[in-house]
């Protein structure tokens, strides 16, 4: 058995590590290969994942709150680990709009932190996230919202690639005739991105968009792209010099200028792999 502190057992179910973590009311950050999950007094606080949109990403792309305000926050308040806080006291935003946002953020990243089980890779004691509190969440509801998701999933569409890869088109009927949410996803199928940028394109959940790609490729009308088979030649290319990797995750930098959505978004997801 380890102790919050303790170094983790190879191998160890993320699931079963969060379950140990609750009941020792540990405070701090479990990494796995897919996110970070984090706690306070035993309950999850919040949980990042590189391949689903950030709370920033949700509260901006759908018009909740500008650009500016964001950034705002985080420069006032992150280093204090308030930027939730900051963004209510500001009047930015409402409390209840802010908490139903995080909840949803959450649980998008959750399912991907857990829906494998990958094992635990790290705890962090103490360790806090820059948002600061919002809500907290009992460990059993994570996990049983991520197993919920994953069953439901599973009973659309089989195939989990299309949770993670690009996805391309596959000809038949024109997204009109299909239901407005589920068209407007269609839409957003262009070969390259994946179901979280779809998502962030979209200002929507991840989880909501999970479900209609599903239901499309279960139609027939969307497909994982197979990925590129690298070229073999006659000298291998020079090694780039190491990446500065942070000890710490935190929110991505704010952008010198306006990128493209596609741009930014793959800044970010860049900036939160070098975290992990």
């Amino acid at each position: 058995m380890t102790t919050p502190t303790g170094t983790l057992r190879t191998g160890e179910p993320a699931s079963a590590r969060l379950g140990t973590l609750a009941e020792q009311g540990a405070t701090g950050a479990l990494s796995t290969e897919t996110g970070i999950v984090y706690l306070a007094a035993g309950h999850v606080v919040h949980v990042e994942s590189a391949v689903t949109p950030d709370l920033g990403d949700l509260l901006t792309h759908s018009g909740a709150l500008a650009p500016d305000g964001w950034w705002e926050a985080i420069d006032q308040a992150g280093r204090r680990c308030r930027v939730g806080r900051q963004l209510v006291d500001s009047g930015r935003l409402a409390a209840g709009a802010l908490e139903l946002c995080h909840l949803g953020a959450l649980f998008d990243a959750a399912y991907f932190v857990l829906a494998h089980d990958g094992p635990a890779l790290r705890f962090r004691p103490g360790a806090a996230h820059w948002l600061g509190a919002v809500r907290s969440v009992p460990v059993d509801t994570v996990l049983r919202e991520s197993r919920r998701r994953r069953e439901l999933l599973h009973r659309i569409w089989p195939e989990p690639a299309v949770d993670r890869a690009p996805l391309a088109r596959v000809p038949g009927p024109d997204a009109a005739d299909l239901p407005v949410r589920r068209g407007r996803t269609l839409a957003q199928v262009d070969g390259v991105r994946t179901a979280a940028q779809i998502a962030t394109a979209l200002a929507c959940r991840t989880f909501h968009t999970l479900v209609e790609l599903r239901r499309l490729a279960a139609a027939g009308l969307v497909t994982p792209v197979a990925p590129l088979v690298p070229v073999p030649t006659s000298a291998p290319a020079p090694a780039s010099a190491p990446a500065t990797v942070s000890a710490e995750p935190g929110p991505s930098p704010r952008p010198a200028a306006p990128d493209e959505p596609d741009t930014a978004l793959l800044r970010r997801l860049l900036h939160a792999l070098e975290a992990l």
